[in-house]
C-alpha cells in the first residue's frame, strides 16, 4: 500500500526533508498492516527492512542468558525499529511482534538510496537530525551524571536527622574538645576553691552524673549520623554504578551511530561521484 507523504512528517528522522524529498521517499516506501500477535521479524532474520510506527502496539524483545524473554522497547508513533540492522544489512538482534492491529511504514536501504540519488542533500538533513539526537542524549547523560548524593540525601532528611548531623559534626570538632575541656577545668577549680561550700566536692559525683548523661545521649546521636553517612556512601556507590553503566551504553550507542554516519557519508560520496562522472 502506498504511503501518504504527510505520514512521513511525523517521523523525526525525516523532519527536515522538503516537499519534493518527502514525495520521493513516500513513493518508495510501503505502508504495511500487521494483525494482532503477528511477528514482524525475529532474531537472526536478515535485516532487510526497517519499520516506522504509525498506529498500534509493537513489542521489541530479546532473550537473555536464562532464556527469558525481555521487553526492550515499545516504539511510539513515528519511532523507528529494526533501523540499525537494515542499514548495516546484518541479522536482527531482537524480535518484533504486533500486539494489536498495527500499521507501519516499511523502509529498506534501496528506498533511502533512491532518495539520496535524486536528492543528495536529503542525506545531510537526516544527518543533522541524527546529530541533534546525539547531542540531546549526551546532554541527558551529562545532567544525570551530575547528581550529587549529598544533595539527594539532604533533600530527604528530616529535622531530627539534621540535628543529629549537627551534633555529631560539633562533637567531633576541636571547638567542642577545647570548650568542653575548659568547662571541666573551671568546674573542678571552682569546687576545689570553695571546699566545704562546694555544691559538688571531690570526687565530683554530680559532674560524673552529667558526663554519663551526656555520653548516653551523644552515643545514639552519633550512631544516627553514622547510619546516614553509610546511606550516603551506599547511594554514591549506586550512582557510580549507574553512571558507569550508562557511560558504557552510551559509548556503544555512539560507536553504532558513528558507523551509521560513516556508512551514510560513504553512500552520499558514492552518489556524488556517480553524478560527477555522468
Amino acid at each position: 500500500m502506498a504511503c501518504d507523504p504527510e505520514e512521513l512528517r511525523h517521523v523525526p528522522l525525516f523532519a527536515l526533508l522538503d516537499e519534493d524529498e518527502m514525495a520521493i521517499l513516500a513513493a518508495q516506501v510501503e505502508l504495511r498492516r500487521f494483525a494482532p500477535r503477528q511477528r514482524i521479524y525475529k532474531i537472526g532474520e536478515a535485516g532487510k527492512n526497517a519499520y516506522i510506527m504509525m498506529s498500534g502496539v509493537v513489542h521489541i524483545t530479546t532473550v537473555d542468558e536464562d532464556q527469558q524473554e525481555v521487553l526492550l522497547d515499545e516504539p511510539g508513533h513515528g519511532d523507528f525499529f529494526g533501523f540499525a540492522s537494515m542499514l548495516e544489512q546484518t541479522p536482527h538482534h531482537t524480535n518484533a511482534m504486533a500486539m494489536e492491529e498495527t500499521h507501519c511504514i516499511e523502509v529498506d536501504r534501496d528506498d533511502i538510496a533512491a532518495l539520496l540519488q535524486r536528492k543528495p542533500m536529503a542525506g545531510m538533513d537526516m544527518l543533522t537530525v541524527l546529530g541533534r539526537q546525539q547531542h540531546a542524549t549526551q546532554e541527558l547523560v551529562r545532567l544525570r551524571a551530575q547528581r550529587n548524593a549529598n544533595d539527594m540525601i539532604d533533600e530527604e532528611s528530616t529535622f531530627g536527622e539534621r540535628i543529629a548531623d549537627s551534633v555529631a559534626r560539633f562533637g567531633g570538632s576541636w571547638t567542642f574538645i577545647i570548650t568542653f575541656g575548659a568547662i571541666l577545668i573551671v568546674y573542678t577549680a571552682i569546687n576545689e576553691w570553695l571546699r566545704g561550700k562546694a555544691w559538688d566536692p571531690y570526687p565530683f559525683i554530680l559532674l560524673n552524673l552529667f558526663l554519663s548523661m551526656l555520653a548516653a545521649i551523644q552515643a545514639p546521636v552519633i550512631m544516627m549520623s553514622q547510619n546516614r553517612q553509610d546511606t550516603k556512601d551506599r547511594l554514591r556507590s549506586e550512582l557510580d554504578y549507574d553512571v558507569n553503566r550508562r557511560a558504557e551504553s552510551e559509548i556503544q550507542a555512539l560507536s553504532n551511530k558513528l558507523n551509521l554516519l560513516t556508512d551514510k557519508l560513504g553512500d552520499i560520496d558514492d552518489l556524488l561521484r556517480e553524478q560527477v562522472r555522468s
